[in-house]
């Protein structure tokens, strides 16, 4: 089932399945602004990344001896969520852990997805609570699609509100693994702009550590701004299908990433993996804003 928050500005739909947006429509002139999941190019939208973002080493985690298999990107965007509550501004979406879950993660969870319309922005909270006996180890990210043409729109790169002078990317592996290599690359930025291209993602995701962006602005062949994701995460992906020239880009706020070609599988000694104390509750949120 779909629900749906609308105001003068933007109309938002979410689907109970993955707690997804599918639909964000900007209301001044009618403009579809997300992905449509055409499986063509790629049959997603804007999945929710939990309890991984990206890949475990060939799939794999281990935790008290015991190992653990589980695809790319988790199993929340496969799940469907409950309705917690919808407002006029609000719907709150939630997920708990189960016999089949548990199969592939080791702890249970309850994870809360709440989109709130403030004006011309879309506002994504996630928040994970632990009900264990033990402390929990997690990663969360957004995956929002947004319609381009990779050939004429840009990415403008921004942190505290001034525009960055170069990007640098940690490259994946072209081992087969989904992993991350040594490699990196370094982009020197016009007042912040970068260019795309098929050439840009031939490689995968761009993956930009150290938060040195905490704003990326979708740019039109206009010159025009038509959305910025806005958060406080310490990494994010920039993505397009591979070898595609699909008509989308993705922007994608990260708190955890794929593991490195050759780590150790080691749940708990994950590079940017979150940590949560027993009964402690991790709370985040990003910002699409709608221009």
């Amino acid at each position: 089932m779909n629900y749906t928050l609308e105001n003068d500005k933007i109309k938002l739909t979410v689907a109970e399945h993955g707690a997804e947006i599918k639909s964000l429509i900007r209301k001044a002139d009618g403009k579809e602004l997300m992905w449509q999941a055409d499986a063509a190019y790629w049959g997603r939208t804007a999945p929710v990344l939990f309890p991984l973002v990206g890949n475990y080493y060939q799939k794999k985690s281990v935790f008290k001896g015991q190992t653990y298999e589980m695809g790319q990107h988790g199993f929340a965007r496969d799940m469907d969520f409950m309705l917690g509550r919808q407002t006029e501004n609000e719907l709150v979406f939630l997920l708990k852990d189960n016999e089949e879950s548990r199969k592939k993660y080791p702890f249970s969870f309850l994870l809360v997805i709440t989109y709130r319309l403030e004006n011309d922005t879309v506002n994504v909270e996630w928040k994970v609570e632990n009900p264990n006996e033990e402390t929990m180890y997690f990663s969360i990210g957004g995956h929002p699609a947004f319609n381009c043409d990779l050939d004429t729109y840009t990415l403008r790169f921004e942190k505290d509100n001034q525009p960055n002078a170069k990007i640098t990317a940690n490259i994946i592996a072209d081992d087969g693994s989904g992993c991350l290599g040594d490699e990196q690359k370094q982009f020197e930025l016009e007042n912040g702009v970068l260019g795309m291209s098929d050439e840009l993602f031939s490689r995968d995701a761009l993956i930009i550590e150290d938060r040195q962006s905490d704003k990326v602005t979708l740019i039109d062949d206009k010159g025009q701004d038509v959305i910025a994701v806005k958060f406080d995460a310490p990494l994010f992906g920039v993505w397009s299908p591979v070898g595609k020239h699909a008509p989308f880009v993705c922007i994608e706020p990260w708190y955890g990433r794929c593991d490195r070609v050759g780590f150790n599988q080691k749940l708990e000694e994950r590079e940017y993996g979150n940590t949560l104390s027993i009964t402690d509750i991790f709370q985040v949120s990003f910002d699409i804003q709608v221009f």
